[in-house]
């Protein structure tokens, strides 16, 4: 007899609980750099195109099937998926809802660290003491004991309280732990984020000889559209990319969220409210921050090239040289990196949920077991991306775990709800205790337009990325290749021993059902 599973405490529990999944790094670093280099304006209508036509199907059928497997005592793709078709074979294609997650998560604690880390040299005054990008950029590589001669032990030992917060969280269950980070840390990111956007917004013109860099032309540069872009197929795919990333579709996280809702409560409102939430905090107010900035201080030129530069020198190089030029920039560069870390700590242990339901679904573990295992498990496999940041370890794990494996995850999920478990059945699921009917126009989308778009998609990326990834023909430097094969060997094992754990887990079922 399985343990009784948890549900969620209050309808705007699980509403903050699955924003907060979704609301990331992303939001405030990704997003600004992605519209910026993509056409500005212009890059918001693929980016809205694909989320009427990707995340918001996505999005409800993810509500849907979780909600559905929570019926039947289960959280967990693998399960869900064995619950929905006689197909031997789907409760292994949805070990990736428990994989993907888990590979992100042993990665993205440790960016989330460093957040927590620079929270700290923010308040304390340390990081503002570099005067310009190469002292900030040999800051940042000492910290992270890349640089020669650099020692580990900070990265180590803020890793270790990032990872322990995490796990305390998932220890403390769903309503208890994650429910209750959420309900707090989502409004104090959201009154950090707003005092930011509005410290930026009221900049004005700081440099009184250079008129042209002033907030009105930094918003200009940033919304000003160059409809030109739109010929080009890779915006769209780089639009699609940052829907899959902003709403954390294709992972398997809002499946098992959903899973712990109650079978008559409603799931399409809360489903579109959580995406809104996300939505608010990427456009709006991710938009509003770092690249108007970077463009106050460093001007078109120099706003470009550090949304160039990629996010993580973005996030770690440029904004704390821009609030070192303002009043009480050690404040807000701190509240900066607070609300970083709030927005990661709220998408990483999302992401330790999906396995933790596996094993108290299907092994009838106590959540403090699951919670030990899986903690072991993940602190020894994030120590290589520790220690082997600059051979391309943590890369590797992000293009399989947080790109490639979510198109194809996702593409599994749509193909499931319309043809497993048929269409009409989860479109009445999905509308099961619903507060509103959502437009019948989207079951043409969600039946033939989402799973076409999907397959585009994965088509085009398969032929610009997977072949050459393959090959490593993109690596530089051949002493990294032996790491990069470490990654690939350590997702393997992921896989394998998720598959074991699946055949005996329902082994275990079928010898039951003999037995009653």
């Amino acid at each position: 007899m399985n343990q009784q599973r948890e549900k969620w405490g209050t309808k705007l529990g699980v509403i903050l609980a699955v924003a907060g999944s979704a609301v990331g790094l992303g939001n405030f670093l990704r997003f600004p750099a992605k519209a910026t280099l993509n056409g500005g304006g212009a890059f918001m209508i693929p980016y809205f195109v694909a989320f009427l036509l990707l995340g918001i199907p996505l999005m409800w059928i993810e509500w849907t099937l979780g909600r559905y497997g929570g019926k039947f005592g289960h959280g967990s793709a693998p399960a869900i998926f064995d619950l929905m078709g006689k197909n031997r074979y789907l409760k292994y294609i949805g070990s990736l809802g428990v994989i993907i997650p888990f590979i992100i998560l042993i990665y993205y604690m440790y960016i989330e660290s460093w957040t927590l880390a620079y929270s700290y040299f923010s308040f304390s005054g340390l990081l503002l003491e570099k005067p310009d990008p190469a002292s900030m950029k040999d800051f940042l590589h000492s910290y992270q004991g890349v640089a020669e001669g650099a020692p580990i032990w900070p990265a180590i030992t803020f890793f270790t309280l990032t990872f322990f917060l995490n796990f305390y969280f998932i220890y403390k269950g769903v309503q208890g732990g994650i429910e209750k980070l959420s309900r707090w840390g989502m409004p104090i990111l959201f009154i950090i984020a707003i005092i930011l956007a509005i410290r930026v917004l009221t900049l004005g013109t700081p440099n009184p000889e250079l008129p042209e860099q002033s907030i009105n032309n930094a918003l200009g540069f940033v919304w000003n559209p160059d409809f030109s872009k739109l010929l080009n197929a890779k915006v769209w795919i780089e639009a699609a990319g940052q829907i899959f990333f902003t709403l954390s579709a294709g992972i398997g996280l809002i499946l098992t969220y959903a899973s712990y809702v109650d079978s008559k409560e409603d799931i399409a409102l809360s489903g579109l409210s959580s995406a809104s939430i996300n939505e608010f905090c990427e456009v709006i107010l991710g938009g509003s921050i770092v690249i108007p900035a970077a463009f106050v201080f460093f001007g078109a030129a120099g706003a470009l090239e550090n949304a160039q530069g990629g996010i993580f020198n973005l996030g770690f190089v440029t904004m704390p040289l821009i609030f070192e030029k303002i009043p009480l920039g050690f404040v807000f560069s701190g509240l900066w990196f607070l609300l970083l870390f709030i927005a990661g700590i709220t998408s990483s242990v999302s992401m330790i949920q999906p396995m933790i339901s596996f094993l108290e679904d299907e092994f009838n573990l106590k959540r403090s077991t699951s919670t030990i295992i899986l903690g072991v498990i993940a602190y020894l496999s994030s120590l290589p991306v520790i220690f082997f940041l600059s051979h391309g370890f943590l890369d590797e794990l992000d293009f399989w775990g947080g790109t490639f494996f979510l198109v194809i995850f996702a593409t599994v999920e749509v193909f499931v709800f319309v043809f497993v478990l048929k269409f009409k059945k989860g479109w009445e699921e999905l509308h099961e205790g619903s507060l509103i009917r959502i437009p019948k126009f989207y079951k043409f989308i969600m039946k033939y337009i989402t799973p076409l778009f999907l397959l585009i998609l994965l088509g085009f990326y398969t032929y610009q990325e997977f072949i050459s990834k393959i090959l490593m023909e993109d690596v530089q430097d051949p002493v990294d290749k032996p790491y990069l094969w470490g990654a690939r060997i350590l997702i393997i094992l992921f896989f394998v021993s998720t598959f074991i754990l699946i055949h005996f887990a329902w082994r275990k079922k079928k010898r039951k059902e003999v037995s009653v």
